[in-house]
Parts: structure tokens; sequence; C-alpha cells
């Protein structure tokens, strides 16, 4: 899977695109709510390692993550 985490600005919030190997979206939620969004992708049992992630994560940057 690949995450991708997108900055922001001051009316927007910050975003995170979860996607498969194929790049196809699975998810795209905001990064301070990612909890039912990460269920619904189907890794509710890999949420606590896919948020550690996501809180080291640089904006801007395509990042493989191996669950």
């Amino acid at each position: 899977m690949y995450l991708l985490k997108i900055k922001g600005t001051a009316k927007i919030p910050d975003y995170v695109q979860l996607r498969n190997d194929d790049f196809t979206l699975l998810a795209y939620f905001r990064a301070d709510r990612p909890e039912k969004a990460i269920a619904k992708a189907g890794y509710a049992d890999k949420e606590q390692e896919i948020l550690k992630f996501i809180a080291e994560l640089p904006f801007g940057k395509v990042t493989r993550f191996e669950i």
C-alpha cells in the first residue's frame, strides 16, 4: 500500500490518500480524522500502525507502507 499526505491551507485541512499497489485510491480522508476511513477501507486491524506511520509521514511524498 502507498500513503500520500497532502498539506492543506488555512481553510483546507491536511488530507491523506491511501492507495493499493496498483495506485488505485482506496481512501481519501482528513489527517486529523482517519479512523472511519481506515476501517471502511478494510484495515481496521492495522489502524494503530497506519496512524503512527501517518504521523511521521512527510507532506507531498508518496511512501510505500508494508502491512
